[in-house]
């Protein structure tokens, strides 16, 4: 569906305007024009492809969805996907946003998106001389809201890793422990999936050769580029944090296991005195002396619950039981 579709001239708003007057506001000198469309269908993709001369591949990519954060040139104009991802309860949200940008126009198909970015467009039309710059400053105003979204993503994940490993020495947390590891780890996975291939599409905007729709904003594009490897950074130790806290949990785990097999064993030894004496005076020999003696029988238990006695004392002196 159709969210906007705004003129804008020398930075400053026009009006709105109805889709099938684009084309009339794309030939007016420093004039351009930005729409917003949510969950577009196939007809509204084939008529904006139409009103702005899309590149077939570009839209189909953008129709299609579920692609990889990328961003592409079809000659003056760039198409870039980025990947949304937002805090919805104990979960995360993704969603995916393609934008098409060329001298004159800003298209933004927002797909399966929790938040939309009409935010975005408040704080560019409060900044004129910055829209000015054209369509360049909004492509970099939508990447950058997209990126400030991933922030309290990762402060989530580092807060709910700090609450995990303060349980990690308690009794009893082992599997809880390892199973909400396991969790963060995947939603850890989502935000990497989102980042990454971004932070490498974004070197493409800043520094060297760069498209010459952004020459002017390549500043801007730096600067988005920098919050990514910030991000990049955490959520690399964040990675490695789970991974050594998984195996400490491993290890308390073994621990624990090792602990119950010595006590285990050290019952199974004291009990095995028993089976031994047992064994030899329940042997059937005419001649065993012991048999025909009046106190044979009390100190044959006696025996039996002294050496059991000495080693359950050596035992605990060891500390296995």
């Amino acid at each position: 569906m159709l969210i906007n579709c705004v003129a804008y001239q020398e930075g400053k708003k026009l009006c709105d305007i109805p889709v099938e007057d684009i084309s009339d506001y794309l030939d007016r000198s420093g004039c351009f024009v930005w729409v917003a469309l949510r969950d577009a269908t196939d007809a509204e993709m084939a008529q904006m492809k139409d009103e702005f001369n899309l590149h077939e591949l570009a839209v189909e990519d953008a129709a299609r969805g579920h692609q990889r954060p990328k961003i592409e040139e079809y000659g003056d104009s760039l198409f870039a996907v980025v990947h949304t991802v937002d805090l919805e309860g104990d979960g995360l949200a993704t969603g995916e946003l393609a934008i098409f940008a060329g001298a004159n126009y800003v298209l933004s198909v927002r797909r399966d998106a929790a938040k939309g970015f009409l935010g975005v467009r408040a704080r560019a039309e409060r900044e004129p001389h910055l829209l000015a710059m054209g369509s360049s400053f909004v492509l970099y105003a939508l990447m950058d809201a997209v990126v400030d979204r991933y922030f309290p993503v990762v402060d989530m994940l580092e807060s709910e890793l700090e609450t995990i490993e303060d349980r990690i020495f308690m009794d009893g947390a082992q599997r809880e422990n390892v199973e909400r590891l396991y969790q963060l780890k995947r939603k850890g996975l989502v935000l990497r999936h989102a980042v990454f291939p971004l932070l490498e599409a974004l070197g493409r905007l800043q520094g060297g050769r760069v498209p010459v729709l952004v020459t002017n904003t390549e500043d801007y594009f730096r600067d988005v580029h920098d919050h990514l490897i910030r991000i990049a950074g955490r959520l690399d130790a964040i990675r490695d944090t789970i991974s050594t806290a998984i195996q400490v949990n491993l290890s308390m785990v073994s621990i624990d296991e090792s602990e119950v097999n010595k006590k285990l064993a050290a019952w199974a030894a004291i009990f095995a005195v028993f089976t031994a004496f047992a064994g030899i005076w329940g042997m059937n020999f005419k001649v065993m002396p012991e048999l025909d003696w009046k106190w044979g029988y009390p100190f044959a238990l006696g025996a039996m619950v002294g050496v059991a006695l000495y080693m359950y004392r050596r035992f605990r002196r060891a500390g296995w039981l």
